[in-house]
């Protein structure tokens, strides 16, 4: 998934949220009493507290009516008597006289997020407590399961016709459903698997609230919403809701954030990605901003390529005048996603792509350096470089690299692998026979090392390869890909007639490991093959305000479907991440998936036909996404260097795709940052950042504690012993003594493993996937010359896009919450990269140094900005 997306250590969502129903505890604290303050505060809690209720009326303080509710919360859950006592010891010093029931539920609930640093079955408690307000809010009051069952099937019609009947939910949704055969397959029981962070994300970012902002969507309601906008197109609407919603209600698969935030509804556009190119004359231009501006609206994340554009000082001969080049452009259409936010809620999104034979790109490197001039910068959007296989030849002989103005090379957009290669040298030749008007003149190694440099101090541009893509494409005969979208895993050809689309959903791995913690690999196919029906569904209900991106969508019917949650599998599992068995492990997982999801769209093409340009395209010849290895390898005259080995029958599959597929694209990994919080597992492929770390998202600040190290150090009956020491060492466990070492290899954090793991995982799901995956990076290294090697080995691998490069922070935290000997060396760094690929120099590179932050390591920033201060327990409001 990528819009909507929420980065490690991002700031949130600029605009508070409003609904009454936001979930917005109080802003978390840790403070150290003194010993008399305690004593004061002990002998004043007999004195009596009223609690003002909703209506205004106010009644006595009742401990034990929060005991019961308290005990509730921990029901199941090992030592929960002690837990009642200890929790509601805690609340009655937040206690004060005309505290709001709301202020009381919010207290209950902090005090229990206050102790997921000892324990993260305090999240759990938080979750249930958290999930009880909801219900009361939104069903009324009940007190055994039994009941709340029962007020789930009871109140769910009503309030979908009152969703209708406010103009909120599409009228379809109580024309077409067995509304009372739905109610009955809502089971309450499923929110018991989503930890608090998720219930928060769900209900604030995408529960819907009436006109009024009163609460419509329990959970399990919200759930069978989604289902149900996504099934409106099927002859028996009910029956498939059901089984999406038996899905996606127990997290085996989730849409993305578009989806999320619109199915169902009156505005049903539930496309995530967006991806266009800017033509070189004005009145595209001024197109392409109109489109920007109504996609932003609609909450789609955008990619847009601008290397058409002439450059600065190419002549414009209607007015005998020079261009300003594409910067302007861009900072203005940087603005408008200021201007214009996502679904009301944040600002808009969108990554710039440019191809860095542009004469303009030493400017497109600056474009998100903080000095400088603002009207040539970009504050809000991304920017991401499109590199072609010559360049990367250049680089690895030590050769010159030319700049061209795309008006006096026209083609060079257009082409991609030798035909790419043979046209550019073609440009360079007639520059050096001063046949080409505007050109300059570079070591490619030098200005290889100028977009790391750019990479290391403002996280841009990403990386991307223009001829990986386009070679390894089996969507081939529509056009050359130009550029990706927002995050990177979206590789679909567009051009002036056709805006690309692609529909997102990930599969959740860690719901896919059976009881004796094996992969159910049964289970994974079924996922994934009424995953692809659904995106498929989702073709034909979504609209877009661009009828390029419809027409796109509908003729080519382009689906992503991705995962998430291999690194909480592989902790399970009890493998490292930079491990023989990892790899393995995640090439057989993403074999299966693929399989599956195009063995799916052939069935469906079976059914419903194929792809309106499936005809000439490499599916039609019977291809599928692993045989474009070899392909990509004979086009570019270097080897990919990647594992070859298969496990399934591809040739029986290959038999059925000749006779046609559903959709022109099947796989693409997304960065599932917010749905992996609403799934409660770790997002994409990305390894875990520490062990305890404080997260912060447009619903506020959540404390993450591992809970496979914990249950892993629970079993080995070290965790009593070790957490201080664990809180100490920022959730590093590499220097504590105490850990064995076969658990240490295990939870590696993202800045102590090799650089080349990330690399090679992506390596190894990109045989099996059709477009692209959303790789995020993570360096200890600031050696220009080891950061030329782990990309340049990226590319030899084949992979197709890298995404955001986070990098180590110079300084580690200082502690303030938990006592520290300073003199015991707890902050020992990770392992670096290990050296290998071409033997590049090395330089160095700058990288503004964060502030310390207190207590727990807080997530690396996903651009070089200060880190945040606090310890951010809990969720606060939005900012």
């Amino acid at each position: 998934m990528c819009i909507n997306e929420e980065k490690l250590s991002t700031t949130g969502d600029d605009t508070p949220t409003t609904s009454r129903d936001s979930i917005s505890p109080p802003t978390p604290y840790i403070v150290v009493k003194h010993q008399e303050q305690i004593n004061h505060e002990e002998e004043t809690t007999d004195v009596a507290i009223t609690v003002v209720k909703r209506n205004g009326q106010r009644e006595q303080y009742d401990a034990n009516k929060i005991n019961m509710a308290i005990e509730e919360a921990t029901h199941g859950l090992h030592d929960n008597i002690a837990w009642v006592t200890q929790i509601a010891t805690e609340l009655e010093i937040t206690l004060f006289d005309g505290i709001t029931t709301q202020q009381l539920d919010e207290a209950v609930i902090q005090v229990a997020l206050q102790n997921v640093k000892d324990d993260p079955a305090f999240d759990v408690v938080a979750a249930r407590l958290l999930l009880k307000t909801i219900y009361k809010r939104v069903l009324g009051d009940f007190s055994t399961p039994e009941q709340l069952r029962k007020l789930h099937r009871e109140h769910f019609a009503e309030n979908m016709k009152r969703g209708v009947e406010e103009g909120l939910l599409d009228p379809r949704l109580t024309e077409l459903f067995d509304l009372d055969a739905l109610a009955a397959e809502i089971d309450p029981s499923h929110d018991d698997l989503l930890k608090y962070i998720g219930v928060v994300t769900l209900n604030n970012r995408y529960a819907i609230k009436g006109r009024n902002g009163d609460p419509l969507e329990v959970p399990q309601y919200f759930w069978m919403r989604i289902s149900m906008g996504l099934s409106l197109n099927e002859k028996n609407p009910t029956e498939h809701a059901i089984k999406f919603y038996n899905k996606m209600s127990q997290l085996e698969y989730l849409a993305a954030g578009s989806t999320l935030v619109n199915a169902g509804t009156i505005y049903p556009q539930l496309a995530n990605c967006f991806v266009l190119e800017m033509q070189d004359d004005m009145e595209h231009i001024a197109k392409t901003t109109r489109d920007v501006m109504w996609l932003t609206k609609g909450t789609g994340g955008i990619g847009l390529s601008v290397t058409k554009l002439r450059a600065q000082g190419s002549p414009i001969r209607s007015n005998n005048t020079t261009s300003t080049g594409p910067i302007p452009f861009m900072h203005t259409l940087d603005s408008i996603l200021r201007a214009v936010s996502r679904g009301g809620k944040k600002f808009g999104a969108m990554c710039f792509y440019m191809e860095n034979w542009h004469m303009d790109f030493p400017e497109f490197l600056d474009l998100r350096q903080n000095s400088g001039d603002p009207y040539r910068r970009t504050r809000t959007a991304n920017t991401a470089v499109w590199i072609s296989d010559e360049f990367m030849k250049r680089v690895q002989n030590d050769e010159d690299w030319y700049l061209f103005d795309p008006l006096e090379v026209t083609d060079l957009n257009e082409l991609y692998g030798r035909a790419f290669s043979e046209r550019y040298s073609h440009y360079v030749a007639e520059a050096e026979a001063g046949r080409i008007n505007l050109y300059k003149k570079i070591g490619a190694r030098e200005q290889f090392k100028q977009i790391l440099i750019s990479l290391q101090s403002t996280s841009h541009p990403w990386l991307t390869w223009k001829d990986t893509i386009n070679l390894r494409a089996l969507n081939n005969n529509t056009g050359t890909i130009h550029s990706s979208n927002l995050c990177t895993e979206i590789t679909l050809p567009q051009d002036e007639d056709n805006v690309s689309v692609c529909n997102l959903a990930s599969i959740n791995l860690s719901r896919h490991l059976t009881d004796d913690n094996k992969v159910d690999y049964a289970k994974l196919a079924e996922s994934a093959k009424l995953a692809v029906r659904q995106l498929d569904n989702l073709i034909d209900i979504t609209r877009s305000s661009v009828q390029e991106a419809d027409f796109s969508n509908k003729e080519n019917r382009a689906i992503g479907l991705g995962l998430m949650g291999f690194t909480d599998i592989v902790e399970r599992l009890g493998y490292s991440y930079e491990s023989e068995e990892a790899y393995d492990l995640i090439d057989v997982i993403t074999e299966h998936i693929s399989y599956a999801a195009i063995e799916a769209s052939a069935e469906l093409a079976q059914e419903r036909g194929a792809y309106s340009n499936f005809e000439g395209s490499r599916w039609s010849q019977g291809l599928v996404p692993f045989d474009s290895i070899d392909l990509t390898e004979a086009d570019r005259g270097v080897p990919i260097t990647v594992n070859r080995n298969t496990t399934l029958d591809w040739d029986a599959l290959r038999a059925k795709v000749k006779n046609g597929v559903r959709n022109a694209t099947l796989m693409a990994i997304a960065p599932t940052a917010s749905i992996g919080l609403v799934a409660g597992t770790t997002p994409g492929l990305d390894p875990q950042f520490s062990q305890i770390f404080s997260r912060a998202t447009s619903s506020g600040k959540f404390l993450e504690v591992n809970r496979n190290l914990v249950a892993d150090l629970q079993e080995l009956g070290l965790w009593e012993t070790v957490r201080e020491d664990l809180l100490r060492s920022q959730g590093d466990v590499q220097n504590l003594p105490q850990i064995p070492d076969h658990i240490k290899a295990v939870y590696k954090t993202s800045f102590q493993l090799s650089p080349f793991s990330f690399i090679e995982v992506a390596a190894r799901a990109q045989k099996w996937i059709d477009q692209a995956i959303s790789r995020n990076m993570y360096l200890e290294t600031r050696d220009l010359g080891e950061m030329m090697e782990i990309y340049s080995e990226a590319w030899n691998r084949g992979v197709k896009t890298t995404y955001y490069l986070h990098m180590k922070p110079r300084h580690t935290a200082e502690q303030s919450t938990v006592k520290v000997n300073k003199s015991e060396d707890i902050n020992a760094g990770g392992s670096g990269a290990p050296k290998k690929g071409f033997g590049f120099g090395s330089g160095s590179g700058s990288n503004p140094e964060p502030h310390a932050v207190s207590a727990v390591a807080e997530a690396e920033p996903a651009v070089a900005a200060p880190a945040r201060k606090g310890f951010g327990f809990g969720s606060g409001g939005g900012n």
